[in-house]
């Protein structure tokens, strides 16, 4: 190689590494240590509220047997070991218990691939049946085969392996309920306001956010009173009672007054008469009357939302940039509640940093399942409150690098799935300074 062909070749090299460093630029601070700052009742709560608030978290700390109704399938055993990051009520936390559960009390399951010890933990769902129709269930990771407590019951633990070589096996993540009974009470009318408020910011940068049930962006609609859902990955659940029923059938598979109906029927693995949980009339008092999924709902529903970080300079400036490159387009900073019959949920601000909206966020973090109408590459704008004491980040906890996550919200279409809504302000992201990244990802993590 010449002298100048040598030359030319470092300066294309020092261009290269000089294109990547502007666009990677800034390195997540991780994880805020203590305090939590999270899992406490809302202020102002009146005395029963208290009382009921106690009541569900007492239920939500219990761990589940197959007399209490666990199984047939499962993915843990106790609402609060998903919910445990930083504090009760949270997401993830950074080593997995569900190693553990698998082999609890003689069960004989095989630990999935994808369940390791310092990764997350995870729901799996099949996007297509064998006959090619759309699945998107569940596929609980854990039976209770071998258990002491579950003589005679023989069941298969789905085939993970052969599913993931199929490319039709996705994952999800537990999603904080924090500040829960602030959400639910936000109203319609002020989501649909919110998303009409800046249309041409967004519509300048490709985010559609329409309050309409067939295009992108729209609002989550529930089939039962078309009022507008919001909790979960697709915002597919309405309200909290109905969030806490499903999970607490389809992770721990425990029926109620809600959900009276197994998801598995093998007859030599039904232990217990069903709902296995129900209303105790009863009982002292009327707190302890409660079903379970009702202890569940009125628990999340007082749950505080999760305390900031005081502000710095840096993060000062960081809040800035994040209105500047439009984050704030679709991670609203706050809503407010409506009136509610409960003076510490009514007429409140919700610093959520979300509009409760779905958005296309293209093939690189579609995965293909369907939820009420929300279509494959589409999911609810994640509230951002409390995500500096997130470990694990993104639907299926595929990164606990910040920067890595927020890359992720860029790619083109192709195929059935469209271009992300993100790819505008993902461009203004790449074309900060190393400074102004480094600000904006303490800002996050200030949260």
């Amino acid at each position: 190689m010449g002298k100048k062909a040598g030359a030319l070749s470092i300066m294309l090299m020092l261009l290269l590494v000089a294109c990547v460093a502007a666009t990677q630029g800034g390195k997540d601070p991780g994880v805020r240590g203590e305090p939590a700052g999270a899992g406490g009742p809302l202020p102002g709560l009146t005395s029963a509220e208290l009382a009921f608030f106690q009541a569900g978290l007492a239920a939500f700390l219990e761990v589940e047997e197959v007399k209490n109704g666990l199984g047939p399938r499962f993915n843990f055993d106790t609402c609060s070991g998903c919910h445990s990051q930083p504090a009760i009520g949270g997401t993830s936390p950074s080593a997995n218990p569900q190693i553990a559960v698998a082999t609890k009390a003689g069960a004989k399951n095989v630990v999935p691939a994808f369940i390791t010890a310092n990764g997350p933990i995870r729901e799996a769902r099949f996007k297509f049946k064998h006959d090619g129709t759309r699945d998107g269930g569940v596929h609980d990771l854990f039976t209770i085969t071998g258990r002491t407590d579950a003589p005679g019951c023989v069941l298969a633990q789905p085939d993970f392996q052969r599913e993931a070589a199929r490319n039709n096996l996705i994952f999800r993540i537990p999603t904080p309920v924090f500040g829960a009974g602030l959400i639910e009470e936000i109203q319609d009318t002020a989501i649909l306001a919110n998303s009409d408020k800046e249309r041409p910011s967004r519509s300048a940068l490709g985010i559609v956010g329409r309050p309409n049930r067939q295009g992108p962006g729209r609002a989550n609609t529930s089939s039962n009173d078309g009022s507008i859902t919001r909790f979960g990955w697709k915002a597919q659940n309405k309200s909290l009672l109905l969030f806490a029923g499903e999970a607490y059938n389809v992770e721990m598979g425990i029926t109620s007054e809600l959900f009276p109906t197994e998801r598995d029927e093998t007859p030599t693995c039904l232990f217990n008469g069903t709902p296995e949980n129900v209303t105790n009339f009863g009982a002292p008092t009327v707190a302890e009357a409660l079903s379970d999924i009702t202890k569940f709902a009125a628990f999340m529903r007082f749950l505080a939302p999760p305390e900031p970080a005081p502000e710095t300079p840096a993060t000062a400036r960081g809040r800035a940039v994040f209105a500047q490159i439009g984050c704030a387009l679709c991670h609203t900073p706050s809503l407010t509640t409506g009136r509610s019959s409960s003076a510490a949920l009514s007429q409140k601000p919700v610093n959520l940093f979300s509009d409760l909206l779905l958005h296309r966020m293209g093939p690189g973090l579609a995965d293909n399942i369907v939820q009420g109408v929300a279509e494959g590459d589409e999911f609810r704008t994640a509230p951002l409150w409390g995500l500096g004491q997130r470990v694990f980040l993104l639907h299926d906890g595929r990164t606990t690098d910040l920067v890595v996550a927020i890359e992720a919200h860029a790619s083109r279409g192709y195929g059935q799935f469209r271009s992300s809504e993100a790819n505008g302000v993902i461009a203004r992201f790449r074309a900060l300074g190393p400074a102004e990244k480094q600000d904006l990802l303490a800002f996050l993590r200030s949260l």
